[in-house]
């Protein structure tokens, strides 16, 4: 299509009709452009430069509760829920500024604000166009409340079950430290007891006797130590099967999923990881499970900061063996108190935590070959980082 015949609409930052085009426009195209957003399935949104809505399909009609008369000319804000009503602008200047992509041609999903005032969940895709020196930016909304709620549902039945395994895990574990324990703590408690008793009368004879005691006390205490970094072993050995993965998909897959069933705003989620990254040899869902963890961290220390942000970022080091995963945000940084010791079982800055988080994330990477770390600068934010082997390279036949 010639960049003349729509110069002029794209110069418009406001309308008076859904038809972007003047009467002297070609009616062919017209009726073209009608059609397309008469019959396109999912709703259709088209905005210029500055955020004005420039068309808008049936289906959108029938999602959002406006007619195109409504909206035409306005920012698509009016759209939006969330932070992202606040900020769209500015996700648009920035682009247009450094030419960097957050969600052109990737999708991710948002919170829509319909005519009623309700909010849902809405999967976006957007496409960006050229015409002359100036873009138009069409978005495809997908309605996902139903398939969200269904997806919820499941979650919530799968962490009933995994509470229950754990619950049961927890339980046999405790029965069995308890049986084993039990028998050489009462042995130590007796030879004590009766080391007290007969030092009432310290004859050298009985002090043999004490000293006999107290050397069966030690020898039980050390039988109890010894159980109890038995079952620290057998717990601590799980099998880690490691496979190459693509590590840009699992960031993908992980801030996707950090936003699920959180109650609450999120921080913007910036994937800047390149795309041209090796594979990694790693456990996909347990990597994941990391990724999750820190960014949902994060996103809790953050509590309601104005513009809270989350990178995820990732290179190659070490000559190209490893991969460096970094999770970085801008809060206020670890307390002081937290320094040094944030991967210590039981220690956690939450009120309602357990402090058992970081803990299973250093796990999962130990169990990689890796090590977990972390940098914080109070007021400057915290950064947790790990690395992972690269994959070798697949031979050429």
């Amino acid at each position: 299509m010639p960049d003349a015949r729509y110069k002029g609409w794209m110069m418009s930052q406001s309308f008076s009709s859904p038809d972007p085009f003047s009467p002297h426009e070609d009616d062919t195209l017209r009726s073209l452009l009608r059609s397309i957003l008469a019959s396109v399935p999912d709703a259709m949104i088209v905005i210029n430069e500055v955020g004005n809505i420039v068309a808008f399909s049936a289906a959108a009609e029938r999602l959002f509760g406006y007619s195109a008369e409504d909206v035409a000319g306005k920012n698509i804000r009016v759209l939006m829920g969330g932070r992202d009503r606040s900020y769209h602008d500015t996700y648009i200047s920035n682009y247009l500024e450094t030419g960097e992509k957050q969600i052109i041609g990737i999708g991710r999903v948002v919170e829509a604000r319909l005519a009623n005032g309700d909010t849902i969940p809405v999967e976006l895709k957007i496409g960006e166009a050229k015409l002359g020196e100036h873009r138009l930016f069409t978005g495809y909304v997908r309605d996902i409340s139903k398939k969200q709620a269904t997806e919820h549902r499941m979650r919530q039945m799968q962490a009933e079950l995994g509470n229950f395994s754990r619950l049961s895990a927890v339980g046999t574990m405790a029965s069995a430290m308890a049986h084993e324990l039990n028998q050489p703590l009462t042995a130590v408690a007796n030879y004590l007891e009766a080391a007290r008793d007969l030092l009432t009368t310290p004859d050298p004879q009985t002090l043999e006797v004490v000293k006999e005691a107290l050397d069966e006390a030690s020898q039980q205490s050390i039988r109890a130590g010894q159980i109890i970094r038995r079952l620290r072993d057998y717990v601590s050995r799980g099998e880690i099967e490691t496979r190459p993965t693509d590590i840009k998909t699992v960031l993908n897959d992980a801030a996707s999923l950090a936003k699920i069933g959180v109650d609450g705003p999120m921080p913007r989620i910036v994937d800047s990881a390149p795309e041209s990254l090796p594979e990694v040899m790693a456990d996909r869902v347990q990597i994941q499970q990391v990724l999750v963890n820190l960014i949902r961290n994060a996103s809790e220390a953050m509590g309601d900061m104005d513009q809270p942000m989350v990178w995820l970022e990732a290179e190659l080091v070490d000559d190209g063996n490893e991969i460096e995963i970094r999770v970085r945000d801008n809060g206020p940084g670890l307390p002081e108190e937290a320094d040094g010791e944030p991967f210590q079982p039981f220690n956690s800055s939450k009120p309602t935590g357990m402090g058992l988080g970081l803990s299973i994330c250093q796990t999962i990477v130990d169990g990689h070959g890796g090590e977990m770390w972390c940098k914080s600068e109070t007021g400057q934010g915290a950064t947790f980082g790990f690395r992972l082997k690269t994959a070798p390279a697949k031979a050429v036949e």
